[in-house]
């Protein structure tokens, strides 16, 4: 039996809560901006994703006017840093809601690295970084969509195996539900099947009853 829920009569706050616990894992952009003023911000922003390939694009969206969207709409640029699960008290520590003279680098005690293509610094313990550019900032109802194009990637060579960077080196720390995190845990493999490899007498799970 299934429980039948109505986002109208839940109410945005507590259907806010039922989202963020049935769209799970999320990945979290750490996003470094910088102030008018010139002041260093750095938030986590779980709402986050690839929004395009050619050319490539990642969005992250706040879900209120704070200091990541505000800087990134007053200089065009941001940069988003990879969160490993040895930064966690980090990471949701600058979470807090610090006022705007107030630099998260500065109160949690994080490292800067000066970005090879934008102002914002990456995070100097951060294992790799996105930097970008505001490709388009779109208003939907209380959030806005923060879309970047990526100017330039790095990451530590330690992290890659193959040419490509691996997981388990990395890493990464998700979002779930509630004050819940989630490390990578297990990785299961599996390859995808082509259609003209697909068996033509294989019956579909609704014809097998």
């Amino acid at each position: 039996m299934r429980v039948d829920i109505s986002p109208e009569e839940l109410g945005p706050k507590d259907f806010y809560k039922f989202l963020t616990s049935v769209i799970i894992p999320r990945p979290i952009a750490w996003v470094s901006t910088i102030s008018a003023d010139g002041v260093l911000n750095l938030a986590p922003h779980s709402f986050f994703t690839v929004a395009s390939t050619d050319p490539p694009i990642v969005q992250f969206t706040p879900t209120a006017r704070k200091d990541s969207l505000n800087n990134a709409e007053s200089t065009g640029e941001f940069v988003v840093n990879f969160a490993p699960e040895e930064l966690f008290a980090d990471i949701n520590g600058t979470g807090t809601n610090f006022p705007p003279e107030v630099s998260e680098f500065d109160a949690v005690g994080l490292g800067t690295e000066p970005s090879l293509t934008v102002r914002p610094p990456r995070v100097a313990e951060s294992p790799a970084a996105l930097e970008c550019r505001v490709h388009e900032i779109i208003p939907v109802g209380n959030s806005w969509l923060v879309l970047g194009r990526v100017l330039h990637a790095a990451i530590n060579e330690e992290m890659m195996e193959g040419g490509h960077p691996e997981a388990t080196r990395l890493k990464p720390l998700a979002r779930l539900g509630r004050n819940e995190w989630s490390r990578l845990g297990e990785i299961v493999r599996i390859d995808r099947i082509p259609y003209r490899d697909w068996p033509k007498d294989q019956l579909t799970r609704k014809d097998r009853g």
